[in-house]
């Protein structure tokens, strides 16, 4: 399982001006987190309360239906195009960077066992788009397009682009080459897999984008590549019942939210900062920064998340953590045992850089990550660490289930809906309006009058 420590959040370390009598605080809110944690799992099955992402590492018959699907096309795709943005990628580009072999891409087929190359296509820049269907053959490509509502402007108008090449490269077959990810009961992408004959897959009522990543969302594409979703099943299945514990001194989801909280409503932190020591794991927090911002950043609540990765940002943020506001919580993960060690030759010890001789990087990455820590605590910021043993499926899996069941409770001790996005919503209409879709004439009018005054 994870290790979880906060000691270095205590006042007993950094003093009672920026730490936190974590003992006294946790006696105070006792009941209340186990009140929380209750009724989240008390209105989990319960349909409009946004809770079934919470039940994903139970569902048998996705997986069954994902690896059927993925052993039927296994061998005949050379590449993977994901569509999609926001919750619908994030999540993906998280876990095979941290799960593949590092520069997936670039190995060969048998250096990736005749698995697939995958891009994920998470944003609109036409440079990008055009880069990247300039050296792919399409034929051999499989485009898995995602969108719960089914009408994502920045995803359709990409899936546009691209199945209009696949059909004039492929003729008819070009169907083949596609396989959709979106509602069960309505949206445009939905009608048109009916229509034209795509391969189908759902994502759940009351799953919202950011929450998805264990829906076919993440499992589909995962699965294609080669990863054991079966794992990460586990892994879920295991946080998840480790995090039904009512008692807070148990529960890690639990601690992570209601330091994060007390950090912000009692000492003014009110950054959230997320560093890995690993580079795999360096799109964790990419994916993290929509969890947390869109679920808590309502009503003029919420904390601004941050992502860092060790040890790169010891040489980019460090001097701001360790000198500039104290207005920071910052959260390491921590990975016991790297799948490879990589040794120091011993040469050049005439020198000053001698020292480095017969050591490992790992050594190296390690100790890079005590000292970024002990100088935080000496500079009096407040930090938590969250150790895994190593990075696997199961792992990586209980990673991210627990930040997903941290920010539930985060929402609920803010007394917010941490599913919902409004102040979303306003943007997406003005993108309708300004790119002419029927029935935004009168927003089109307003947005221009507008944007005089920007």
């Amino acid at each position: 399982m994870l290790e979880f420590s906060y000691k270095n959040s205590d006042i007993s370390i950094i003093g009672e001006e920026n730490g936190l009598n974590i003992e006294t605080e946790f006696n105070e809110y006792a009941s209340q987190i186990s009140d929380i944690i209750k009724n989240l799992n008390q209105r989990k099955d319960k349909p409009g309360e946004r809770l079934q992402w919470m039940n994903l590492g139970y569902n048998e018959e996705t997986l069954w239906y994902v690896k059927e699907f993925a052993s039927l096309v296994e061998g005949r795709f050379d590449n993977i195009i994901v569509l999609g943005i926001g919750g619908s990628a994030l999540g993906g580009i998280a876990v095979t960077e941290a799960l593949l072999k590092p520069y997936w891409n670039l190995l060969t087929k048998e250096q990736r066992n005749n698995f697939p190359r995958i891009f994920f296509l998470d944003n609109i820049d036409p440079d990008s788009v055009n880069g990247l269907l300039d050296v792919l053959d399409l034929k051999k490509t499989l485009v898995n397009v995602i969108t719960k509502s089914g009408d994502t402007a920045e995803t359709m108008s990409q899936f546009m682009v691209i199945r209009d090449l696949l059909q004039k490269e492929l003729g008819d077959e070009y169907r083949k080459n596609i396989v959709a990810t979106t509602d069960k009961k309505m949206g445009i992408l939905r009608q048109l897999a009916d229509q034209e004959g795509y391969k189908i897959f759902y994502v759940p009522d009351d799953v919202g984008g950011r929450f998805s990543v264990f829906s076919s969302v993440g499992l589909v594409p995962f699965a294609l590549v080669g990863l054991d979703i079966e794992k990460i099943m586990n892994g879920i299945k295991d946080m998840d019942l480790e995090l039904k514990n009512t008692d807070i001194h148990q529960n890690i989801a639990a601690l992570g939210a209601l330091l994060n909280y007390l950090m912000d409503i009692k000492k003014g932190k009110k950054i959230s900062v997320l560093m890995p020591y690993s580079n795999r794991l360096k799109y964790i927090p990419h994916w993290f920064t929509q969890l947390w911002a869109e679920s808590l950043g309502k009503d003029g609540r919420g904390l601004t998340p941050l992502k860092a990765i060790g040890a790169s940002d010891q040489h980019t943020l460090l001097q701001l953590f360790n000198d500039g506001p104290n207005d920071k919580l910052i959260t390491f993960i921590r990975v016991n045992e790297f799948e490879t060690t990589l040794e120091i030759p011993k040469i050049f010890e005439y020198t000053g850089i001698g020292y480095l001789g017969g050591k490992t990087v790992n050594d190296l990455m390690n100790a890079e990550a005590n000292s970024t820590l002990v100088s935080l605590v000496d500079h009096n910021r407040p930090t938590m660490t969250i150790t895994i043993d190593r990075i696997d499926e199961y792992h990586i899996a209980q990673v991210m289930y627990l930040l997903e069941v941290q920010t539930a409770i985060a929402g609920e001790l803010y007394n917010i809906n941490a599913f919902n996005q409004p102040a979303v919503e306003q943007s997406i209409n003005y993108i309708y309006a300004l790119m002419g879709r029927a029935g935004y004439d009168g927003s089109a009018e307003e947005l221009r009058q507008k944007m005089l005054f920007v």
